[in-house]
């Protein structure tokens, strides 16, 4: 039987207080008549006997002790889901803001979801392609896998992420069962226009699911996006076996909305002030991650947070830690050099990489890569320092040559236009030629073979891109010959030396390309046949 308590306790805030409910049940959702014809909903949050205390989704403005009546619907949060979200827009509590109307519903489900089981859950591996260097090769995110990004406050996470979301793709799946759930919590109303524009441009909004909460909008309901977005990612992946993504940014202003409502409601702070149990809520929030047997989809998670003062022992970042299967730290100082992405490399990892790449994965050759620019990066810090010591015209040139490593890694490789998507082929050939820069005697992560093999690799290349420049030279020569033998054609008709035009003959440059196996792999040679052609723009020879 329905109930409707006529009136209101006390107002504090965006909290009311009721008394005298009975049989309330936490985190139940309540609708607030107004007398005026408004109506507005809000959510149990603490009970005590018959007393209970509920937050307004909508805020309190408007609301008196006299002029509302409380209706309890005896259910919690719930989202309404079908396959038609794929392409809309909701505010953080899942109504649609796009313009186009309700979606119909095929279920609705509870936004706290429900825990994975552990022995059900299948390890994460293969790889998602985000088509940016630095992830690809360095921190791979792996499908299933939870892989925050640490930024800092007028750095480019925003831009990233639109990037992630427009490149983004697993091996194996096509685009009908590929999506992105992006959430935005706490963002500016220009910051929300972007991300909307970003994605209609790139033509990527048709498979993505987008939740918005805005700055200006109530606390309360940026606590609830996060859990729509992933509740809406489930269905979509355990029910329509689709492999989601899922993009939240900004996780510190969620947090940032956690401390404000329990200071609301008189709790005692922890560190810095946020509540005791900001790890469990988080955890609650990472683990929806995964994959589980039986299903084909998976759901993997890229928490974007922003570090105040680019304090990575902050509590966000620092429980994130915790949870999370590695992160992605991005740099300052990268970010004012113009680097974009400005990741940085050695802070950053992803513990899941080394059971999702490699030989069946992207490259056979990509461990052993990743290790070598990982230690020889490191060691150009250990030059930059001693540089800065006892100057760069002092150093070994051994130590010389990580400098210019250091700057061509930075500047070919972490370097990338936001636009720029790259294959993990390309990504890897690249890590290859940074590391030619080096004597064989640093390569110590990199075996002989693949050393050699790689070489190899990267002269059939050149050779191959010398080939084209003399194909293309060569058409042009060719080119130029019949425009000067129609012309000289053109002056012996007008001085009456020919009633019409020759065929033309186009001159042989001499230039044959052919190739020879060797160890299976086709060498392409090139070589010059001396001998002269009989006919010469007309003229014998």
């Amino acid at each position: 039987m329905i109930k409707e308590y006529i009136g209101l306790n006390e107002i504090s805030g965006s909290l009311v207080v009721l008394d005298g409910v009975k049989n309330a049940g936490y985190e139940e959702v309540v609708e607030f008549n107004v007398t005026n014809g408004e109506r507005r909903r809000g959510r149990i949050i603490k009970i005590d006997g018959e007393r209970v205390v509920a937050q307004v989704f909508e805020g309190t403005k408007g609301l008196s002790l006299t002029n509302t009546a409380t209706v309890p619907t005896g259910r919690p949060m719930e989202l309404a889901l079908s396959g038609e979200m794929l392409g809309r827009v909701f505010d953080g509590t899942g109504r649609p803001i796009d313009g186009f109307g309700e979606i119909y519903p095929e279920k609705t489900a509870d936004i706290n979801g429900s825990a994975i089981n552990p022995v059900s859950r299948i390890y994460p591996r293969n790889y998602i392609c985000t088509g940016i260097s630095s992830i690809d090769a360095l921190s791979t995110l792996i499908r299933g896998q939870k892989l925050p990004i640490f930024s800092g406050y007028g750095m480019k996470h925003n831009e990233l992420a639109v990037q992630i979301v427009r490149q983004a793709k697993i091996t194996g799946a096509s685009e009908k069962n590929f999506a992105v759930v992006f959430a935005a919590m706490g963002v500016k109303n220009d910051v929300a226009d972007f991300f909307r524009r970003s994605f209609e441009e790139s033509g990527v909004l048709s498979r993505v699911v987008m939740f918005l909460n805005l700055s200006d909008d109530p606390i309360i309901e940026r606590t609830i996006t996060p859990l729509c977005a992933l509740t809406a990612a489930e269905y979509l992946a355990f029910e329509k076996n689709m492999h989601i993504l899922v993009v939240m940014t900004d996780m510190s202003s969620y947090c940032e909305a956690l401390r404000e409502f329990s200071s609301s409601k008189g709790e005692i702070p922890g560190r810095k002030g946020y509540p005791g149990y900001l790890y469990s809520t988080l955890a609650s929030l990472y683990e929806r991650a995964g994959m589980i047997k039986g299903c084909e989809g998976s759901v993997t998670q890229i928490p974007i947070l922003t570090m105040p003062n680019d304090d990575i022992t902050h509590p966000v970042p620092d429980l994130t830690g915790y949870i999370t299967e590695g992160q992605i730290v991005l740099d300052r100082a990268l970010d004012g050099e113009g680097i974009y992405p400005p990741v940085s490399v050695l802070p950053s990892l992803s513990r899941l990489m080394k059971d999702g790449i490699g030989e069946g994965f992207t490259r056979e050759d990509h461990p052993a890569l990743a290790n070598q620019l990982f230690a020889a990066y490191a060691k150009v810090q250990d030059a930059v320092s001693l540089a800065s010591v006892i100057g760069e015209d002092e150093l070994s040139e051994t130590d010389k040559l990580y400098l210019k490593f250091g700057r061509e890694f930075e500047n070919r490789f972490l370097r990338q236009g936001m636009n720029e998507n790259r294959s993990i082929d390309e990504t890897l050939d690249l890590g290859w030629e940074m590391l030619r820069i080096l004597p064989e005697s640093e390569l110590d992560r990199v075996s002989s073979y693949d050393l050699l093999d790689r070489k190899r690799n990267i002269l059939i290349r050149e050779t191959m891109g010398l080939i084209d420049s003399a194909a293309d030279i060569r058409s042009r020569i060719a080119e130029s010959y019949r425009v000067a033998y129609q012309a000289l054609e053109e002056a012996n008709m007008s001085m009456g030396i020919v009633d019409e035009f020759a065929a033309f003959v186009p001159v042989e440059n001499g230039l044959t390309i052919s190739s020879r196996s060797v160890m299976g792999v086709e060498i392409p040679t090139v070589s010059l046949d001396p001998v002269p052609t009989d006919n010469y723009f007309g003229f014998r020879r």
